[in-house]
């Protein structure tokens, strides 16, 4: 196993005219999904050692950094201008510099902007390094009580109508699960949606994950809106349909 090591730009013998730079490192590093305590050891050890954390929320990542006492400067990577924070972050990473990149929560890539980064980095020969934490995806998976061997994940629901109409006639004929992430506006769509396609489909909603009001629903799509209904507003959700079965009569008429 390669170990993870500081580098630095140049040996104390170096010149300002030697070429003989080593390249810093990238850490993809897992974040908490809303429990501020779920980070491993070694993810906090990565943050307080690394020289600059790039992340797509930095007011999210900054709280959780004082919850655990980590100093190390951030820098905002996404939703905008990518190309051109790739372009810095790339090159403080050629001049020797160990960045991490996080994403407001979860694993970073999984429906977030950092992949570009990453390929990035692959491409000018940078160490990309895995430091692994939760995801909302696999925790929903987790604790849906469904046969998961293989799953589809959708990434975002669309928030129009007929794009979301159009996603889910397609989600609702496989023939594995499917796992999305919604907004509270993609969601309430999706169970009008699912309601009015596919009325007897069961469906397994994980709200808010990891926080003292997370509430796993399965059901109905019109079950799990009246659950809802009956609660506060979930801010971040993970849908999960269940597999396919039969088509009813209809283009759309699916159970």
């Amino acid at each position: 196993m390669q170990r993870e090591r500081s580098q630095q730009n140049a040996d104390p013998g170096m010149t300002s005219g030697d070429q003989n730079i080593k390249t810093g490192i990238l850490y993809v590093v897992g974040m908490p999904i809303g429990h501020l305590d779920d980070m491993s050891l070694r993810a906090l050890r990565i943050l307080g050692e690394s020289d600059l954390i790039a992340s797509e929320d930095p007011a999210a990542t900054q709280r959780l950094l004082l919850h655990h006492g980590v100093a190390t400067a951030l820098t905002s990577y996404g939703p905008i201008h990518l190309e051109e924070k790739v372009a810095i972050l790339i090159d403080r990473l050629q001049r020797g510099a160990r960045i991490a990149l996080v994403s407001d929560c979860g694993s970073p890539v999984i429906a977030d902007p950092g992949s570009l980064l990453v390929a990035s980095a692959h491409v000018h020969g940078i160490q990309v390094i895995s430091v692994p934490g939760p995801s909302a995806l696999t925790a929903a998976v987790a604790v849906a009580g469904l046969s998961c061997d293989s799953f589809f994940f959708q990434g975002q629901l669309p928030e129009t109508k007929f794009r979301m109409r159009r996603c889910l006639v397609n989600d609702l004929k496989r023939k594995t699960p499917t796992v999305a992430f919604c907004t509270p506006r993609s969601l309430a769509l999706a169970l009008r949606t699912i309601a009015e396609i596919a009325p007897r489909r069961i469906i397994v909603l994980a709200c808010d994950l990891t926080r003292p009001n997370e509430l796993i629903i399965r059901g109905t799509a019109r079950l799990a809106q009246q659950r809802l209904d009956d609660i506060m507003t979930a801010q971040d959700i993970t849908l999960i349909l269940t597999k396919g079965k039969t088509i009813r009569g209809g283009r759309d008429g699916m159970e």
